[in-house]
């Protein structure tokens, strides 16, 4: 039924020469990589607008997808919000397969061969991950980035959910957060009449008038093509190209690599913006009843080219107090801690989150809030108490909301603002309620259950009845992946878990 594909035998061949003792472990791993990213695959298959599927019949047995060529593709019933590989078979038509990179292949459809190399690389990588990771403490962590470190598997739903092309075994074991490496930030002399500086650029960063600017050493080494003075070393955090400093702050690299979705490097626009939505964050949050914080942006800065910018940033675990017994982690590493299993603390959160993210934007700001950029302050007993929100590089703000509340507008521009309702809903429902909450409650029964509790104590808004009795928006993410010609994000909508 499998057949090794290409990126499983390279990933094995470059590891048995740099950790020839985690060859076991990672082949070991690639029967539940397999069906991690198929899980996912087979999500965006069932339930994503993809021009080539002409019609989907469920039955006793499962979900049959009938393609525009008239083959079938069949597989089990789907639940678009479980996150635990439980697809480790589909049919199309009488062959059957565990390998979504070569189903990806096999499917021959426009874009496709690009797309199945990237599941190729997902699925090696994700069980080079799992192989490399060690095992969890029984104590929880006390210092942020070890709390990054602990989520292992990528973003939950996406099939790409470790695809890291470009990057090397040995560069995935030096620089992924999974293996809990330390690594040493270049620092490179820039004429500071030749950057760009929002907010204040610390003293340490400096040299005479040169500015020295943070550089992954990734992207010293396959971009600029630069040496860089010796740096800093820094602890890698979830999104691989953020680290955390020795003193404490966060600092966000430009890593022009595609991850995931994405290439992330930092646009000078996001640069230009950040003092401004910095200051006007730390005002709305005010509003909350200590309810949510946001990390402030210290400083940010760019040499006029998004490959060679870096933002600094507020830990937050500067808004915990661990001397109470407080921990700050990002909610995509709730599912480590097994809270999530118990449905009262799980409706809690739930309603924390809901409360939060349904205020602000009846106020004006619909937040970018999936499991990375979200994080929660546990009590020592575990008991969800705030929110914190880090990174206002893409939430959406509207003026004509902000107005109706008297709050005075900042001066943005771009593709941050906007008063269009779908654009607004889509962004905190898809990245909160279809993200962060389905990826906590890992499947479509907890989440319903969550959030069937959490609503009966919400205002009842516009915002909480679209949420309440439309379909569920949620980016499209294979879709994207499969038209490279259409720039922006692509939609599709989910069941809701609430009809």
């Amino acid at each position: 039924m499998h057949r090794p594909f290409t990126a499983e035998a390279e990933v094995a061949g470059e590891l048995a020469a740099v950790r020839p003792d985690l060859v076991p472990r990672y082949t070991a791993e690639l029967p539940g990589a397999r069906a991690a990213v198929l899980t996912r695959l087979w999500r965006a298959l069932t339930h994503e607008p993809l021009p080539w599927l002409a019609g989907r019949t469920t039955g006793r047995d499962g979900l049959t997808l009938r393609l525009s060529d008239d083959r079938r593709l069949h597989g089990p019933h789907p639940d678009p919000y479980a996150t635990s590989g439980y697809v480790t078979e589909v049919r199309l038509d009488r062959l059957a397969y565990d390998d979504p990179a070569r189903l990806m292949t096999d499917l021959a459809v426009p874009h496709g061969s690009g797309f199945a190399a990237e599941l190729g690389h997902s699925v090696a990588s994700l069980a080079l991950s799992r192989a490399g990771a060690p095992a969890h403490a029984s104590q929880w962590p006390v210092v942020d980035w070890e709390w990054e470190q602990r989520v292992v598997d990528g973003h939950p739903f996406h099939p790409g959910c470790r695809s890291r092309p470009g990057f090397s075994v040995a560069e995935q074991l030096a620089y992924g957060p999974e293996h809990r490496p330390v690594v040493r930030l270049g620092l490179l002399p820039v004429p500071a009449g030749e950057c760009l500086v929002t907010g204040e650029w610390p003293g340490g960063m400096r040299d005479g008038e040169r500015l020295l600017v943070p550089v992954h050493p990734w992207q010293a080494e396959h971009v600029l093509k630069r040496r860089c003075e010796e740096g800093l070393p820094a602890h890698p955090l979830m999104s691989l190209r953020t680290l955390a400093l020795p003193d404490g702050p966060h600092v966000k690299t430009a890593l022009s690599a595609r991850l995931t979705s994405s290439v992330r490097d930092i646009s000078v626009y996001s640069i230009t913006l950040s003092a401004t939505l910095s200051a006007f964050a730390q005002a709305l949050a005010a509003r909350m009843d200590g309810l949510l914080h946001v990390t402030r942006t210290l400083g940010a800065v760019t040499a006029n080219s998004p490959d060679l910018a870096a933002v600094l940033r507020e830990s937050p675990q500067d808004f915990a107090a661990p001397e109470h017994g407080e921990r700050v982690l990002p909610v995509a590493a709730l599912a480590t801690t097994g809270l999530p299993d118990s449905p009262a603390w799980l409706a809690d959160f739930t309603r924390l989150a809901l409360t939060v993210g349904l205020r602000l934007l009846e106020l004006g700001v619909a937040l970018e809030a999936h499991g990375q950029n979200l994080l929660v302050v546990l009590s020592a007993t575990g008991a969800p108490l705030r929110l914190v929100y880090r990174d206002l590089a893409d939430i959406r703000v509207s003026p004509a909301r902000l107005a109706r509340h008297g709050i005075p507008v900042p001066e943005l521009t771009g593709r941050i603002v906007t008063d269009d309702e779908t654009t607004l809903r889509r962004k905190l429902f898809g990245s909160l309620v279809a993200g962060a909450l389905a990826g906590t409650a890992g499947s479509g029964a907890a989440l319903r259950g969550a959030l069937g509790t959490a609503v009966r104590d919400l205002p009842r808004t516009p915002d909480l009845a679209a949420l309440l009795e439309e379909p569920l928006p949620a980016k499209a993410l294979t879709l994207m992946r499969l038209s490279p010609g259409t720039p922006g994000d692509q939609w599709t909508h989910l069941p809701s878990p609430l009809l």
